[in-house]
């Protein structure tokens, strides 16, 4: 087996990196100092943004008066089941309690059933309550084929939404570069892309950046900004993975994903070229 080195950017920052970062905490356990904490880092840092349940935006707004951290507030988290109505509440009143940034999680069951105009209301609904903030809209890729994927993509696009981002990090499947660079593909450069789920290190970063992520969300931030300084002593960094490990269908789980949906992508595991790889990782 042959291992390939990634063709990236050596020539990031630590502060070009921070400032492409979400600093997340959206466990529901969380108490008020581990917020604290969490601005904290951001301003030590440098990154984008944090990002926090809508109760906890007063709070991360306090916090972080005066600095140009933004505060960021999930909205119909972690499901997107909640009707336009509800989510457009949730939106004003995490914009009015200091939300500079709304990520909100797409309707799944009703893209899933086609139902478009839903889909496209309930992301308009979003989008006017924002009065102006950033609106990226969660689609869930690991409920989703590539299909659904490319148009949940343009329903966010045609709604007036500002990014798309991959997941919850509560959801089936992470954060992959295969989807990412899909989504990339489908928004072009009009829109951001941000990867979300499962990026704990500076490698799992650097390639969802390179698939074309202009925004990460993590809560492993510190070690992928602490990560960046390996990448001045070894080339490991630099060794793109064997394609299975890092693929979607690699991912699938029948007790995680809708059935029709987990056999899609085991289906494209049987024709994927490098399926030689998956049969290396089988047990």
């Amino acid at each position: 087996m042959v291992l390939i080195e990634m063709k990236v950017d050596t020539t990031i920052t630590k502060e070009k990196l921070a400032k492409m970062i979400d600093h997340t905490l959206l466990e529901p356990s969380a108490a008020y100092e581990k917020i604290e904490k969490l601005c904290k880092e951001a301003l030590t840092y440098g990154f984008f943004s944090v990002c926090v349940n809508p109760f906890h935006a007063a709070r991360a707004a306090k916090l972080l008066n005066g600095s140009d951290v933004k505060v960021c507030c999930v909205v119909g988290f972690p499901f997107g089941a909640t009707t336009p109505e509800v989510k457009a509440c949730e939106t004003r009143n995490s914009v009015e309690n200091g939300a500079q940034e709304i990520d909100m999680v797409i309707n799944i069951g009703a893209l899933r059933s086609k139902d478009y105009e839903l889909v496209k209301k309930d992301i308009q609904a979003v989008v006017e309550a924002a009065r102006g903030a950033i609106v990226k809209v969660i689609i869930e890729t690991g409920f989703l084929t590539d299909e659904e994927k490319v148009k949940a993509c343009e329903l966010a696009k045609e709604s007036g939404a500002h990014f798309v981002k991959t997941s919850t990090g509560f959801g089936p499947m992470g954060a992959l570069p295969n989807d990412v660079k899909l989504m990339r593909k489908t928004v072009g450069d009009e829109m951001g892309v941000k990867a979300a789920g499962g990026i704990r290190d500076f490698r799992d970063a650097l390639r969802l950046i390179q698939a074309g992520a202009n925004r990460l969300g993590t809560s492993a931030s510190i070690p992928i900004i602490e990560g960046l300084e390996w990448m001045k002593f070894s080339k490991s960094w630099f060794i793109e993975e064997i394609p299975c490990k890092i693929c979607p269908s690699r991912h699938a789980s029948l007790a995680k994903q809708p059935k029709e949906v987990f056999l899609y992508y085991k289906e494209r595991c049987k024709t994927c070229p490098d399926k030689e790889y998956n049969r290396f990782y089988e047990k």
